[in-house]
């Protein structure tokens, strides 16, 4: 029996179609997962002091992740391993052992002195998170700080097993991840209190490398402690992956000028504004990651063969689809806001109250939808063409323009009545004492916004080409997003009627029939009208993107 499930989790799975089908279903099966995760946290804690002090506790980790292990992530290695591995075995392994002993002697003593400065640096971080539960927080983060050291060791056994075309143990291993922190909820929480959920993450970054060795010790390349390190080898890593990682720790500190704002704010303010960003990552994950990711190997291998007209052409393709998927998206998301929180986060302790504060942050958040999915798709067409100095100085543009307008956003809330009363009742979160934590979701998606269009402006210029059609694209999708929330927005009110709301069932049937009709009026509507995306859809995933080698997404946040 365990060798029939090691020969599964060990097949080569040749069909570029078919590994990249696996790894899709696979994030898919992730998402429902963490979201799963959430709603026993929501469920357990609601929207409180006690999840603002896990969430809090990821960040100093999560950032010596991005900062370190994004050196050694699968886009940064495959190639550089390839090319070794054709030059001969031996040299492979040398290669793997030289940048395993330079990465995971760096991440450690990073974290072994990041663990002697937990009680200062969250002093410094979250200022807002005083009493028992600044004592929980520097317990929960010195805990978790094994994470990024698992992690980022099972983030270079992925390119091996990528690389040996391993996909399904690839695959399983973010699935696991959540896994573990589910059964630290459920198990650990109760026998060892909130360092059980430290625990159950941990528990997960143990999952997350264990299923990968059996499959790299097989093919031979289990990388291992060398004193023959070639640092021409580590140069030459460092400086390909050097932007890229520079770019991941701005949006993580935009991310956490968000958090210790929010700190400040009532308790349960941390939990809301990761309760939402979390939900709208899972459209973006299965949108815009989904292409971005896709037409990489395509877009890299055009342009290195300068077929700049396809390049461009595949760009826009990309783009049409991302849009033509996202704006309904974020339509719905925001026409069934109330309905999509409550039928996944509210059940136990998660309130009303949470349940619309939440919401209303959902919404800002998913304003921003196209904009993040399409940052994704252009950041991967610079990487493509070799230019990782315009998107990350964007980047760094577009973090400081989120940390300034969230200041700016607070204090006008807090000192505009006017602006108040228009946003909580644009938002329907009147009378709720925390309502000031939605301008953390407005400052960022103003932050991604911007990011996008003045990116979009970038491109164009430098690639000197004018995607024109784009704008035909966006007008049927415009008018597609706008009938499907107008039907759906309708029926949520004749549904209304006729389910109990006050129930988990009747609450969910009337968010899902209001939305299957809403999008079946605006599929009938781009039917009309002739939309070009619909029936590029099949095609356009197998025949331009899907047929290239997949190369699977970056976990990118502990």
């Amino acid at each position: 029996m365990v060798e029939k499930i090691l020969n599964l989790l060990n097949k080569e799975i040749g069909g570029l179609h078919e590994a990249a089908m696996l790894l899709g279903s696979a994030a898919v099966a992730s998402q429902i997962l963490a979201l799963i995760r959430d709603r026993l946290f929501a469920s357990t804690f609601g929207a409180s002091g006690t999840l603002d002090v896990y969430y809090a506790s990821f960040r100093i980790p999560d950032f010596i992740f991005v900062s370190i292990a994004s050196f050694v992530s699968v886009t940064v290695l495959i190639p550089f391993l390839i090319d070794r591995i054709n030059k001969g075995e031996r040299e492979g392994k040398e290669f793997l052992n030289g940048v395993f002993t330079v990465f995971f002697f760096t991440i450690t003593l990073v974290s072994i002195a990041a663990f002697f400065f937990v009680p200062k640096l969250t002093g410094v971080l979250f200022p807002g998170i005083v009493g028992v539960h600044r004592d929980e927080l520097i317990m929960l983060t010195k805990i978790m700080l094994l994470s990024p050291i698992l992690l980022g060791v099972s983030n270079l056994l992925g390119s091996i097993t990528q690389t040996a075309k391993k996909f399904l143990v690839y695959a399983l291993s973010p699935i696991l991840y959540n896994v573990g922190i589910i059964l630290g909820i459920i198990f650990l929480y109760p026998i060892f209190g909130i360092s059980g959920l430290g625990y159950g993450v941990v528990l997960g970054a143990v999952f997350h490398v264990l299923i990968q060795v059996p499959s790299v010790a097989r093919v031979g390349l289990l990388p291992w402690f060398s004193w023959k390190v070639k640092l021409s080898d580590i140069r030459d890593v460092v400086y390909l992956s050097l932007p890229r990682t520079l770019g991941l720790s701005m949006n993580h500190i935009a991310l956490l000028a968000l958090m210790s704002l929010a700190s400040y704010m009532n308790e349960g303010s941390i939990a809301v504004f990761n309760f939402s960003l979390n939900l709208q990552s899972v459209p973006l994950a299965i949108i815009g990651v989904s292409y971005s990711v896709a037409a990489f190997p395509t877009l890299a291998k055009l342009f290195s063969k300068n077929e700049h007209v396809k390049f461009i052409d595949n760009i826009v393709t990309a783009a049409r689809h991302i849009i033509f998927w996202s704006l309904p998206t974020l339509v719905l998301f925001i026409v069934l806001r109330a309905q999509i929180v409550r039928t996944i986060l509210g059940s136990g302790e998660f309130s009303w109250s949470d349940t619309r504060l939440t919401a209303a942050a959902l919404a800002l958040f998913s304003v921003s939808l196209i904009a993040q999915a399409l940052i994704l798709l252009f950041v991967r067409g610079y990487y493509a063409a070799g230019n990782t100095k315009t998107p990350l100085f964007i980047n760094i543009f577009s973090s400081v323009l989120i940390i300034v307008s969230a200041y700016i956003f607070t204090t006008v809330f807090e000192s505009n009545l006017y602006f108040k009363y228009f946003m909580e009742s644009l938002l329907r979160v009147e009378d709720n004492p925390g309502s000031i934590v939605i301008m953390l979701p407005f400052a960022y998606s103003v932050g991604m916004i911007i990011n996008a269009l003045v990116l979009f402006w970038f491109f164009k210029r430098d690639f000197k080409e004018t995607p024109s059609f784009l704008r035909r694209s966006l007008m049927h999708s415009f008018l597609g997003a706008v009938t499907m929330g107008t039907v759906a927005y309708f029926f949520l009110g004749v549904f209304g009627e006729i389910f109990d709301l006050n129930t988990f069932l009747g609450i969910f049937f009337q968010g899902l029939f209001a939305g299957i009709i809403g999008i079946i009026a605006g599929v009938m509507i781009l039917r009309l009208i002739k939309n070009r995306e619909i029936e590029e859809i099949g095609k356009a995933l197998h025949s331009k993107f899907w047929k290239t080698r997949p190369i699977a997404p970056d976990k990118e946040e502990l």
